[in-house]
């Protein structure tokens, strides 16, 4: 059964940190992208971040780049995104996902068919 968990989501105050965690298993593919998307209430799932199998290439929104970091442990099937600075609107439930082609670094959620349940993420101002 394939399974990708997120954790490390909390409440934070604006210009704080978190680091959130997606943990794998079950996955009957040994390499993959891994994407992490978040959702605001009443908005739609937007992209936030990207990492091939090989950590060659990264890819960020426009609104978090130089903020978030990515970055993975694939011995311990771990992938990471590292939030700094984070501000109000930042605040979303956070999706991590897997692209079994993982050569492709795509932006678009149709491009994950695996999903975490997510982990709520809120920044007060």
């Amino acid at each position: 059964q394939v399974q990708l968990v997120e954790s490390g989501g909390g409440l934070v105050q604006a210009g704080g940190s978190l680091r959130l965690s997606c943990a794998s298993s079950g996955l009957t593919f040994d390499r993959y992208t891994v994407g992490w998307f978040r959702q605001a209430p009443g908005k739609e799932r937007e992209f936030v971040a990207a990492v091939t199998w090989t950590t060659d290439r990264t890819s960020f929104a426009d609104s978090v780049k130089g903020r978030f970091t990515i970055s993975r442990d694939n011995a311990k099937k771990m992938v990471y995104l590292q939030m700094n600075g984070l501000q109000p609107e930042d605040t979303a439930v956070y999706y991590c996902a897997a692209d079994p082609l993982f050569t492709r670094l795509s932006t678009l959620a149709l491009a994950y068919p695996y999903w975490g349940q997510g982990t709520q993420v809120t920044v007060s101002s």
